[in-house]
């Protein structure tokens, strides 16, 4: 049966608006892929822009570890260097002490002096010589530094003195290796020894001698001394005097002017005593031996 003409013009307006719809679908579907592919686009942009950011932090911060390691290595080489210089110089009685030893021996300043101390307990308490702390009036230097092996420089805090055996406690922050105080009643004359310091500047320099005399008499008018012929010079005072067993038998104190190796140390028995007084006074409650 023939369509009848109304028929055909709304099937033909079907088609026109099948078509139109089809049209309108591809034209949708064609912005949505650019869309998506414009977003793809920038967010891949963003990625590499992201990965070439880290990347080029990554490469930065290998640079900053290889150059840390670097100066840690050559400030490690140097220190090994000394050390192997202050061994090769010493006898085969000291040649393995020295490293553990120095690591435990600092550098004191005040704003007018110089001089040695070392560590005899693992929370940083330090002894030294009282004088060493004294300005030129002799009065106290509040301004107290003490440089470690490592070359760190720590701000030392007062804690007592004893006048009379002439030492003084400080104390620095942090954790370390304390050197051994010896029974001094076991020092024997003619013994080997090595003093350990920073004469007139030079920092953890090595001396080795002999005990030359015990229970000598000091400027207190007490026989608590070891005699020396191990060298000390003005920067000594307050290192200590060390046996071949790694332990101070004395702290170096003070030298004979006009002498050729006649130096002093308080014996470390007597150290012994004055570090407890010290600590009762100025530390309750704290036993640092």
């Amino acid at each position: 049966m023939a369509l009848k003409r109304h028929h055909k013009i709304i099937l033909g307006g079907l088609g026109t608006l099948i078509i139109i719809a089809v049209i309108f679908l591809s034209i949708m579907m064609y912005s949505l892929y650019l869309q998506q592919n414009q977003n793809y686009n920038f967010l891949n942009d963003k990625i590499l822009e992201l990965k070439t950011s880290s990347q080029s932090q990554i490469n930065s911060l290998s640079d900053n570890i290889l150059t840390l390691q670097g100066s840690i290595q050559n400030s490690q080489e140097q220190f090994q260097q000394q050390i192997n210089l202050l061994k090769a110089s010493a006898s085969s009685d000291f040649s393995g002490i020295i490293q553990s030893s120095i690591q435990s021996v600092v550098t004191i300043k005040t704003s007018s002096a110089q001089g040695t101390g070392f560590i005899i307990n693992s929370n940083g308490y330090i002894i030294t010589n009282a004088h060493v702390l004294a300005d030129q009036s002799g009065y106290l230097d509040s301004n107290i530094q003490a440089i470690t092996s490592d070359q760190t420089v720590h701000s030392a805090q007062f804690i007592g003195y004893d006048g009379n055996l002439d030492i003084a406690l400080l104390k620095i922050s942090g954790a370390y290796t304390a050197l051994k105080l010896g029974n001094s009643s076991n020092v024997e004359i003619g013994e080997k020894v090595i003093a350990i310091g920073n004469p007139l500047g030079l920092q953890f320099s090595v001396s080795e001698g002999i005990v030359s005399a015990i229970n000598r008499k000091g400027s207190n008018g007490l026989n608590y001394y070891i005699q020396t012929d191990a060298a000390l010079n003005p920067g000594n005072s307050g290192g200590p005097l060390i046996d071949p067993s790694g332990e101070v038998i004395g702290i170096n104190n003070f030298k004979v002017s006009g002498g050729e190796n006649l130096g002093f140390a308080l014996e470390s028995n007597y150290i012994k005593q004055s570090i407890i007084q010290i600590s009762q006074e100025n530390l309750k409650g704290v036993s640092l031996i």
